[in-house]
């Protein structure tokens, strides 16, 4: 009942949370320029859950890690909250990366903590606010645990909860299970969406695992090979609460399919 409630109230209040305009973006390695992604243009609405898919190399992260502020695009614009994005902000995006890249001399809940403590908060208001997202992850038990002690499963747990603890309106999670077993990978992906019916974040994913960009998204954007362009945008209207069955279902293996068949064709400018 609460997460009907919850996308219901995501339905009412919906709004632009993440606007690309006209983004392009060249590299330029030993004086010889490579285009990477060109006229990139999406918007995303608050509260909803987008996923990125496309072949290696198309610029996936990038795109993803110019939205974090992270790197800078050579054109156009991204808005985040209204805002131009053209720095870092916690205060309106958290990141998760494919690594969980926890301090290994520092225990689960004090990695959580870590960001609120280079913004200069108490003791006391960090760890109560580590301890709440470590319980909102499933690992309430596990504060006092270090690194080597957690599974790769439980590491990406702690990622997460340190990416939501400054509680920023969006959430950019660039391929955060790939390393991680089948098993593990389905689990986390539940518990992931459990996590997001909660807070209502703005979630952009990035994978490279159709099913799992089926299994989780409101929307699917696929990009093309190099220079990654945005070539289709797939609702994917399965209803929520997800279910691993629903996997088995030909509506699920339709959209997969679609998704498939655009990855593989040749775009214009691109050899098959």
């Amino acid at each position: 009942m609460r997460m009907k409630q919850a996308l219901s109230e995501r339905a009412v209040t919906e709004r632009p949370m993440i606007e690309v305009i006209g983004l392009g973006h060249t590299y330029e390695s030993r004086g010889v320029a490579s285009r990477a992604l060109e006229d990139i243009a999406l918007t995303v609405q608050a509260g909803r859950f987008t996923v990125i898919v496309g072949p290696s190399g198309c610029g996936k992260s990038s795109l993803l890690m110019m939205m974090a502020g992270l790197r800078r695009q050579t054109e156009g614009t991204i808005l985040v909250d209204g805002r131009p994005m053209l720095d870092p902000d916690p205060d309106r995006v958290g990141v998760v990366f494919q690594d969980a890249n926890l301090f290994p001399w520092l225990s689960a809940i004090d990695n959580v903590a870590f960001p609120l403590m280079l913004r200069g908060l108490g003791r006391s208001e960090r760890l109560d606010r580590a301890s709440a997202m470590l319980e909102l992850v499933g690992l309430g038990h596990a504060g006092a645990r270090y690194p080597s002690e957690l599974s790769g499963g439980m590491k990406q747990r702690v990622s997460i909860a340190r990416g939501l603890v400054q509680d920023p309106p969006v959430l950019l999670m660039d391929e955060p299970f790939a390393a991680l077993d089948e098993q593990t990978r389905m689990t986390m992906g539940e518990e992931l969406l459990r996590i997001w019916s909660q807070t209502s974040k703005t979630v952009v994913f990035v994978t490279h695992s159709l099913s799992e960009a089926v299994y989780l998204a409101d929307e699917v954007l696929v990009m093309s090979a190099h220079p990654g362009r945005i070539i289709d945008r797939i609702e994917v209207e399965l209803p929520r609460p997800r279910t691993y069955e629903m996997m088995a279902t030909a509506t699920f293996g339709q959209l997969r399919d679609r998704i498939w068949r655009q990855i593989r064709s040749p775009q214009p400018g691109n050899p098959a």
